[in-house]
């Protein structure tokens, strides 16, 4: 079907997604949608003692429950409590290569002591639903296993493969599940390109403005500050000490900005979010636009963290270490930057940067690891014209946002390996209120069916023909 049909579905379905927040009122796709995302939010998945295992199992089971073939449902692990689910709806003739829907079902770890409510029980509440993970991310996990049981159990025929994986390891744990598949299992997951979480949408004072679309994702990269030094007694102090040499080093950097540099995805951020910002802000926007950006735009993003790491590459001093003892001088003094890298931008060449910053020849600067490059996936029509579509039927007068993400996601090991990845999932939250990773989390429970709708719609709408389209036109 068409994504132009599908929008006038999506107008006409709008007062049931509505009604859908009231649990009694759920159609019966939305009742599935719900069963699978309080199976996997009462599945513990945090690295400590969680196995996301388990939840991959269990979702498995519901698709082959659903009649799709053991060999299209694969349950892979790749270390002790961890696993990932791969599965695929088959095209009969598929005319475009896959499309792979992304989700990780491990969550941050969560002390029920810290929280009002038990982190790892799905708790209906008003207008929400609350528990680890259900923000981050096993609200899009459940969407996709729900819609890919109805496109099944509707005969769907897509004319690509529509692929679901599950993975492992995504918040930080030491077996990521897509470093693993990539590695390994290629062929399953090979894709044109992956639906991912990192977009969403914003709602100001309950109203839609905004869909955004994560087309990009700066590369993370530490270093290690070091300076050494023999130490000796601390009666006897000498001019030459590392915790100073460090302490005014660090201070250097602290007084350093990256200059700003906006690529393709960070100016039409600015572009589309000047349409929906009041009018000082949107005008500094537009002054970012223009080459080069004017100084008073550039100083307005700066006072605002989240504008400001938009605007340039960031490097921080996240930990300090020096010295052994009281009573001693110190012979080690220790710091480590954390830095985001815009991409495109080589992290050589930013660790050569931060040694004229420092301006200290003692100091040595090593990657404590190396880091993934992501280039910015392309934001091309066949992408952005259904989501855009969609978008303006399900809430009309909402901009679609393409956006970068200052953190990371999953979705820099795909980019790497050169398979465009979009953050998008329709699923819209206050934008003053930010609870991924955090106490309490939760999700609008209209948010999560309309995140449902959309996603259905927009798979659809990517894994359709263009003769279809046209004989669908028709009728």
């Amino acid at each position: 079907m068409p994504y132009r049909i599908l929008c006038i579905f999506a107008g006409l379905a709008s007062s049931v997604i509505v009604s859908a927040s009231n649990q009694s009122a759920l159609t019966e796709h939305e009742e599935l949608a719900f069963a699978l995302f309080k199976q996997l939010v009462e599945t513990n998945t945090t690295h400590s003692v969680g196995d996301t295992a388990i939840a991959a199992q269990r979702m498995a089971d519901h698709l082959l429950a659903a009649g799709f073939p053991p060999e299209d449902v694969k349950v892979i692990r790749n270390a002790d409590r961890k696993g990932n689910l791969v599965a695929r709806l088959r095209s009969p003739a598929p005319a475009k290569g896959p499309i792979l829907l992304l989700a990780h079902i491990d969550v941050v770890e969560a002390n029920p002591e810290d929280w009002t409510v038990d982190p790892f029980t799905l708790l209906d509440r008003d207008d929400h639903y609350y528990g680890r993970g259900t923000l981050d991310d096993k609200d899009e996990a459940a969407i996709h296993i729900a819609n890919l049981i109805r496109m099944k159990q509707e005969g769907f025929v897509p004319n690509r493969d529509i692929i679901v994986a599950l993975t492992a390891d995504e918040e930080g744990g030491p077996e990521n599940g897509v470093q693993y598949l990539l590695a390994n299992h290629r062929d399953l997951i090979d894709a044109d390109f992956v639906i991912n979480e990192g977009g969403g949408g914003v709602l100001l004072d309950g109203k839609p403005v905004s869909n955004k679309v994560q087309a990009a994702e700066k590369v993370y990269q530490s270093y290690t500050l070091e300076v050494t030094d023999p130490g000796g007694h601390s009666s006897v102090p000498k001019r030459y000490n590392p915790i100073y040499e460090l302490a005014g080093a660090l201070q250097n950097l602290a007084d350093y900005q990256f200059p700003v540099a906006l690529n393709e995805t960070t100016r039409a951020f600015f572009s589309a979010s000047a349409r929906t910002w009041p009018k000082t802000r949107a005008d500094h926007a537009r002054g970012l636009l223009v080459s080069p950006p004017t100084p008073e735009s550039v100083a307005y993003f700066e006072q605002l963290p989240a504008m400001n790491a938009l605007l340039r590459t960031t490097c921080v001093a996240t930990r300090l270490d020096a010295g052994h003892a009281e009573n001693a001088l110190p012979q080690r003094a220790r710091a480590t930057i954390n830095c985001r890298i815009l991409p495109g931008n080589d992290p050589e060449v930013i660790r050569a940067r931060l040694a004229e910053v420092i301006d200290n020849t003692d100091i040595t600067i090593t990657p404590i690891q190396a880091a993934t490059p992501s280039d910015p996936s392309p934001l091309t029509e066949e992408i952005m014209g259904p989501i855009t579509e969609i978008t303006h039927a399900m809430w009309p007068g909402a901009e679609v946002v393409p956006a970068m993400s200052t953190g990371a996601t999953d979705g820099l090991y795909f980019r790497n390996a050169g398979i465009p990845v979009y953050g998008v999932s329709g699923i819209f939250t206050p934008s003053n209120e930010s609870r991924a990773h955090g106490r309490d989390e939760r999700i609008l429970k209209q948010s999560f069916y309309d995140g449902l709708t959309f996603l259905d719609r927009l798979v659809r709408a990517l894994s359709t023909s263009q003769d279809t389209d046209e004989a669908a036109t028709r009728l």
